[in-house]
């Protein structure tokens, strides 16, 4: 008893002086993974989407309730160059209770870098989840000269969960009403967002949001289960619906989903994967048994009409790539969940920061090949889908030379556990 009770009082003091970076990039990281020359700023929005259908209190019959939707928005943004970098961050862990701080290197309300303009970048947690949970993505993107809106989705975070069918709803309209709001900013902030120029993120549950935005509208199936949303409300998201075809957005370029969910659970099927259109990269831990990782390589197979991407951690769960590194304080078992959250960010095989940097570096890739016109990006694309087929060989100078088919950017004997796939439309 007493080692145990000396052991938690070490975890307490470790969580009490803990810094929680979400920035760090390791020596061994991809080439792309290390952080770009722009300085960070980022700023807290609230944007206000009234008279809304409210899922959650909304019964089997009688009129929908209705309520204005309220979504808190992190937003991350290239700063002037005198802006000093370094910030935290307040937010509450897996257990809905326990506040954490972390520290990264945006500044807070810094001024904006107005000599340019920059592409926009929607970010979509896991259910549950919150605005932070993919923020080392975030800081890294707006580093490389992006905008990025991370969203809180209401009924969907740590502290508000209620109910799974507003987040079957509500998630692709929350990310269209989030670009909506932000590409209609005024100011400095909103003078450098490229307001047709956007891609989406999500992981999970933002992943299936960002699906359905992409054009996958569900199936009448998914509509009628009883765990699911009250009196049809799903059907707004139905393929081949008027409202989902509202959804269309050619101001979307590019789509990356981390594990999404859905396809295992019969969201989705061929006349709804034949409605995306737009460049897909899927990321996926290869035992990841939440969202199914046989389900997401389905979504690779059948998205006939896109070129698309699957990149597999081998060995990883459902945590592989997106969230950040689990908090010190979410070590200790919690009182309310009646375990430890690290199991919410963490992976029993995968390091977080590695999986991390090796996300950071294959998503700046690919938006800069898909908003940017970076054509150069293709490159890191164009690789050995197993990693451990690829061959080392340079000459003295450490240059590749010929039979060289090691991955592009990462050095020698780094891309272990690692497969990429592209499949071209048609295909």
């Amino acid at each position: 008893m007493r080692k145990l009770t000396a052991a938690l009082g070490l975890m307490a003091a470790t969580a009490g002086h803990a810094e929680n970076r979400i920035d760090i990039v390791r020596p061994d990281a991809p080439a792309l993974a290390a952080f770009g020359a722009h300085k960070i700023g980022v700023t807290t929005m609230t944007f206000t989407n009234a008279d809304q259908i409210d899922v959650a209190n909304t019964g089997q019959t009688g009129d929908p309730a209705r309520y204005d939707r309220v979504l808190t928005v992190e937003l991350w943004y290239p700063a002037t160059e005198d802006t000093t970098p370094g910030g935290t961050y307040t937010a509450l862990i897996r257990d809905g209770v326990t506040e954490t701080t972390l520290t990264g290197q945006a500044a807070r309300d810094a001024t904006p870098d107005t000599t340019e303009t920059f592409p926009l970048i929607i970010i979509s947690h896991g259910y549950p989840g919150n605005r932070f949970l993919l923020s080392p993505l975030a800081e890294n993107l707006a580093s490389k000269g992006y905008v990025v809106a991370s969203i809180d989705h209401p009924d969907s975070t740590y502290d508000d969960q209620t109910a799974f069918g507003s987040t079957l709803v509500n998630r692709p309209w929350d990310q269209r009403f989030v670009i909506d709001s932000v590409t209609a900013l005024d100011g400095d902030l909103g003078q450098i967002i490229q307001t047709d120029n956007i891609a989406i993120v999500g992981y999970s549950m933002g992943g299936y949001g960002a699906l359905i935005y992409a054009g996958a509208g569900v199936t009448e199936l998914s509509t009628t289960y009883e765990w699911g949303a009250p009196q049809g409300l799903l059907e707004r998201n139905m393929m081949f619906t008027e409202s989902h075809g509202t959804l269309t957005d050619d101001r979307v370029k590019a789509i990356v989903a981390f594990g999404p969910w859905g396809n295992n659970t019969g969201f989705w099927d061929a006349d709804s994967w034949a409605g995306i259109e737009k460049p897909l990269m899927l990321i996926a831990g290869g035992i990841d048994d939440v969202s199914q990782y046989e389900a997401i390589r389905g979504i690779f197979d059948d998205t006939v009409n896109t070129t698309r991407h699957l990149l597999t951690f081998a060995h990883a769960n459902h945590n592989a790539g997106a969230p950040m590194p689990a908090p010190a304080e979410s070590y200790a078992v919690s009182e309310v969940l009646g375990y430890a959250p690290f199991d919410h960010y963490a992976d029993s095989v995968w390091d977080n920061v590695r999986m991390n940097n090796i996300s950071q570096h294959f998503v700046s890739a690919y938006l800069d090949l898909h908003l940017k016109g970076d054509t150069e990006k293709a490159d890191y694309f164009d690789l050995t889908p197993v990693a451990t087929d690829g061959v080392w060989v340079v000459d003295d100078d450490g240059d590749p030379i010929e039979g060289h088919s090691y991955w592009t950017g990462f050095p020698n004997r780094t891309a272990a556990g690692l497969t990429f796939e592209t499949k071209v439309m048609g295909e």
